[in-house]
């Protein structure tokens, strides 16, 4: 317990546990859980199963960032911003209360690893958790240390304090529930209050990577990415229900990773150790995959099982519809280890655009790729309650605005940068609606999305001809092996090009509108390249012009 008691990150905190179970194996974080740890088991696959209490999902609306003098002009502060500021008295107050709860236990638990799989970018993480399976999870997530390794780790360059089984006093300032998720830069140290889930220490680590690696002129993303036997390497972008995770784990192509990444000037890499899939709706048929990492050593959280079989029911939302798995990424027999590659080949930014108005594949131009990143779009089906069925436009600045930490102009612009730099190119595919939008088309099939990526990767697309679409100008291929070329073009295949041309005209000003939230950013790239930003975006015109002229209205463009 010494090497604990010796940290200056102790002896500033007033931590003073009475037991310390310091990087235990998984079969003892199995016993400690079962043990102490009401509700979890052994499943029939042998991963463990656990809860973590009333909060399934994370809390961004609870998160908050110091504001202090020496980073605080280069953070994205404002009512757009993910970012919400909490002064540093604060931050200190509520580490105490963490730390007074983390001193009343039996035990606590300590897990010592490492964040980027890259050398020269790797630091140091601490996790102090009240919990074996919060051990556990991040012992998966983080990159586990060698024996020697683990006795020379010395002082860690960032703490996480979870004590998520506390609460917060929501009276303290700052505060707005019982929940909090606190990030100091200048301690380097991060509390958890009155959540249990797993997911907000991994996304914390994140959340410092995205200020950490920019700083150093190594962009931080938020992507899934694979490599193929030629070394060319594709970062998939996207938002939940795109497939990016799908996409990803291509038995072809070995797994560089499957959610967070470092594009830096020696090539790309992993920032984490593990994977954390989501599990609803999981089928050994469609992402065998992520089916086989399913075994001892994976923590599923929040899943349903047959009690007495133990047999897991991916279909089940009962707990929750987030329920996830969490296991290191060796685990995924296609993994490339070290999880390290070189500059990004290709750029894939997916958007499941219920609305069918996207082409199944574009090629984007640098500001285009900006633009698009920027925007993180999805679009969602509505719930079907009072009979509402229409798609809901979804936004997320660089396909993961909760972890943001600087402008999304700033990670855009060093996107491009990097792609202009190592000749990438970007494609916004669409794995959404074809033939007209949800209730009226049908969903692009896999296996045209599959074989779209197939092109993009055997260079068939490199060779291809392109016509430019209306609002947007995004260059379509005319032609693509295994992919019905009249799909290719959206207007072709919907029952009524006018009810197309509104459609479409409408999404570009949604686009228009949802990028208004970013008009001070400007202030972090400079005039010149927030225009130029600008120039990727659609050009939608008048809502009449379009009702009176349908289709025809964009002949005059």
């Amino acid at each position: 317990m010494q090497f604990v008691l010796d940290s200056k990150f102790t002896r500033e905190s007033g931590l003073q546990p009475r037991v310390v179970f310091r990087n235990l194996t998984t079969p003892q974080l199995y016993e400690m859980a079962l043990a102490h740890e009401p509700g979890t088991h052994i499943t029939s696959s042998g991963a463990l199963a656990t809860l973590s209490g009333e909060k399934t999902g994370r809390s961004p609306k609870d998160k908050r960032v110091v504001r202090d003098p020496e980073t605080e002009k280069d953070l994205w502060w404002g009512p757009y911003s993910p970012n919400y500021v909490m002064d540093d008295r604060t931050f200190l107050t509520n580490r105490e209360r963490a730390i007074d709860y983390l001193n009343t236990l039996d035990r606590v638990y300590v897990v010592d690893a490492f964040v980027n799989w890259d050398p020269e970018s790797r630091l140091k993480v601490r996790v102090v958790t009240s919990r074996a399976y919060h051990a556990l999870f991040m012992s998966n997530m983080l990159i586990k240390p060698t024996e020697e390794e683990l006795k020379t780790f010395g002082e860690p360059d960032f703490v996480i304090y979870n004590a998520g089984a506390f609460p917060a006093n929501k009276y303290t300032q700052f505060m707005t529930s019982q929940t909090s998720i606190d990030l100091s830069l200048k301690h380097k140290e991060m509390v958890i209050l009155g959540t249990m889930y797993a997911g907000e220490m991994k996304k914390g680590v994140f959340t410092l990577m995205h200020y950490l690696m920019p700083m150093q002129g190594k962009l931080s993303l938020h992507s899934g990415c694979n490599v193929g036997a030629d070394d060319d390497v594709t970062m998939f972008f996207g938002l939940s229900g795109t497939g990016k995770t799908t996409l990803s784990a291509d038995p072809k192509r070995p797994l560089i990773g499957d959610d967070e990444h470092v594009w830096s000037d020696k090539g790309v890499f992993n920032i984490e150790g593990g994977c954390y899939a989501k599990c609803i709706g999981l089928k050994a048929t469609t992402e065998p995959e992520i089916w086989n990492a399913i075994k001892f050593g994976t923590v599923l959280e929040n899943v349903d099982y047959n009690p007495v079989t133990r047999e897991v029911d991916y279909e089940s939302e009962r707990l929750t519809e987030n329920t996830r798995a969490s296991y290191p990424i060796e685990f995924m027999n296609n993994a490339r280890i070290p999880c390290v590659g070189p500059h990004p080949k290709n750029v894939v930014l997916l958007a499941c655009d219920a609305f069918g108005a996207l082409p199944p594949v574009s090629r984007l131009t640098l500001e285009q790729a900006m633009y698009h990143f920027i925007s993180g779009y999805t679009a969602k089906v509505a719930g079907t309650e009072m009979g509402v069925t229409e798609p809901t436009a979804t936004f997320s600045a660089c396909f993961g605005s909760a972890f943001l930490m600087l402008h999304p102009y700033k990670y855009a612009t060093m996107l491009a940068e990097k792609m202009k730099a190592h000749g990438t190119t970007a494609w916004l595919i669409n794995t959404g609606w074809t033939g007209g939008k949800y209730g009226v088309g049908k969903r692009i099939s896999l296996k045209h999305t599959r074989a779209i990526i197939d092109a993009i990767h055997s260079g068939e697309l490199d060779k291809a001809e392109y016509v430019t679409t209306p609002i947007f100008g995004l260059q379509v291929p005319k032609a693509i092996s295994g992919v019905p070329a009249e799909i290719l073009s959206p207007e072709n295949v919907w029952p009524n090009k006018d009810e197309f041309a509104m459609c479409l005209n409408s999404l570009g000003h949604m686009f228009i509108r949802n990028f208004e939230h970013f008009n001070d950013g400007e202030q972090f790239v400079g005039k010149d390249t927030a225009a130029r930003i600008l120039t990727g975006g659609p050009q939608p015109i008048a809502k009449e012009d379009v009702e009176k002229k349908g289709f025809g209205a964009f002949k005059t463009q």
